[in-house]
């Protein structure tokens, strides 16, 4: 059986931030896996030595909490600028605190820290101007972060599937706002059908919405995003007497366990996607490429443009 420290160890290996344990000269005795992502840096080179320069701001005393106040921590810590092992500039956010002994002893301390890009506006789809979201969409927004964190924390299942709608641009122009509210009503209603427990569905855009899904693989998000589409087809859609068919153009990405992707990078990788679906002339299901996949792409473009996501699934 392992003993506590390799437990210990491998819990913190498995966190998604970044962790740096120091004894009370400041010299690294444990650098996790996130870590070695984030700053380039790997463990070998970094246990028993002090952080090196390019890393000092990550000890920023700003960010140092001398004593913790009581309940949950906040995970918000100082943004800093430190550069990276390959010598470009990032920014993290990053928390330090101090470790003492059963007797108030000061015996090291522990950084945490992660990419600063973690704290971007998620992205949304455009609304036409004059126009806003349901007050709802905040608290989806919110329950969608709380999940991904969990996500996070706990190695749960996430992804999410951006659709769009393909007919309902052009009915907003031909037939008014209150057409293409109408027609959204009923693909809603109609995605609502397949929705599996647990899943929640929100509008995240003029013509589009965002389902939040707990899927174990990404073919497996796949799978359930083909059967979403095949149900909006069914969603016919009377206005005026005029029968219209509907079609979605769907992005389906999946979160990795232990991956440090970000939920608005998730998100990004999605609506890439979703585009590609559309640009294609809808009516598609495109799996968003794994993180690992686009960087290997660029790096065949010599990094001048990453790939677009590919459509591997054609029409249904």
């Amino acid at each position: 059986m392992a003993d506590r420290v390799e437990l210990l160890e491998a819990a913190l290996d498995s966190r998604p931030d970044g962790i740096a344990l120091l004894d009370e000269d400041g010299a690294v005795i444990f650098w996790n896996r996130a870590a070695e992502a984030i700053t380039g840096y790997a463990g070998t080179e970094m246990l028993g030595r002090p952080i090196p320069d390019t890393l000092e701001p990550l000890l920023d005393d700003a960010a140092l909490q001398e004593e913790l106040p009581p309940g949950p921590q906040p995970s918000h810590g100082t943004l800093v600028h430190f550069r990276h092992m390959l010598g470009h500039s990032s920014d993290a956010i990053a928390r330090r605190v101090l470790l003492c002994d059963a007797l108030g002893g000061r015996i090291g301390a522990a950084l945490v820290f992660h990419p600063a890009a973690g704290l971007e506006a998620l992205p949304h789809g455009e609304m036409p101007e004059g126009e806003q979201l349901e007050e709802s969409q905040a608290d989806f927004e919110e329950r969608m972060q709380a999940s991904f964190e969990d996500a996070e924390h706990c190695g749960t299942p996430f992804g999410v599937l951006w659709i769009n709608v393909d007919q309902a641009h052009n009915l907003h122009k031909t037939h008014g706002a209150a057409a293409c509210h109408a027609m959204l009503d009923k693909v809603r209603h109609a995605l609502a059908q397949g929705m599996r427990p647990g899943e929640e569905l929100g509008r995240w855009g003029a013509d589009e919405f965002l389902i939040v899904s707990h899927e174990r693989t990404a073919e497996m998000l796949l799978a359930h995003a083909r059967t979403l589409a095949g149900l909006a087809r069914t969603a016919h859609f009377k206005w005026w007497g005029d029968l219209l068919s509907i079609t979605v153009s769907i992005g389906a990405a999946h979160w990795r366990c232990g991956s440090i992707e970000s939920l608005a990078q998730l998100l990004d990788r999605a609506r890439k996607a979703m585009e590609t679906s559309t640009s294609t002339g809808g009516n598609q299901v495109t799996a968003a490429l794994p993180v690992q996949a686009q960087e290997s792409a660029g790096a065949a473009l010599n990094n001048e443009e990453r790939e677009a996501p590919r459509d591997i699934s054609g029409g249904d």
